[in-house]
């Protein structure tokens, strides 16, 4: 069983991007993962804006990171690039909090053009961290995503599938065979 620290880079309180990564979260819960969630918005905005090093929540964060034998980063994409909140904790993290660590890049966007966002803009600075390992990635669109009133996610079926692949290979990496061929 690995540790996974699952970060929502979202600075929405009604995100799809959050709420995508907790259900994905409980498919790597389902597979013997443990996960940890991280939503970035919740962290103190001096703090990241200010890069306090030493707040107790940015410490705190930092040892999340030095924890987890992978990372699932999740960002919605703004401008072609993934979130300024997202960035804002990654130059605050130590230069290698990555090292030998498993990646999984996310994103969700409303427009196919914003595609490559995880290759061309997330994917080299998950790189400079000193990942071990990042997975093939994922984008989807905002319109794949339905947040109910009552909290749960209907996700697209197309989007669905290719989700449950990505993260299964992710777990896979992790070093464990998924547990569940279809969970969703």
């Amino acid at each position: 069983m690995a540790t996974v620290l699952s970060v929502s880079g979202s600075p929405s309180a009604s995100s799809r991007t959050k709420s995508l990564l907790r259900h994905l979260d409980d498919r790597l819960t389902a597979q013997g993962h443990d996960v940890v969630p991280l939503d970035v918005r919740n962290l103190p905005a001096d703090a990241l804006l200010r890069a306090d090093f030493r707040h107790p929540a940015i410490v705190e964060a930092t040892e999340l990171f030095a924890r987890a034998d992978g990372v699932v980063v999740g960002t919605p994409v703004y401008k072609a690039s993934y979130s300024g909140i997202l960035k804002a904790l990654l130059d605050l993290l130590p230069q290698y909090a990555l090292a030998g660590k498993t990646v999984l890049p996310l994103a969700t966007g409303g427009t196919t053009a914003h595609v490559l966002a995880i290759d061309y803009a997330l994917r080299p600075v998950l790189s400079s961290m000193g990942a071990g390992h990042i997975v093939q990635g994922w984008f989807t669109l905002d319109k794949d995503i339905t947040v109910h009133d009552d909290g749960s996610l209907t996700v697209a079926p197309p989007a669905t599938d290719a989700l449950a692949q990505v993260v299964d290979q992710f777990s896979a990496a992790l070093g464990s065979t998924p547990l569940l061929a279809a969970a969703s």
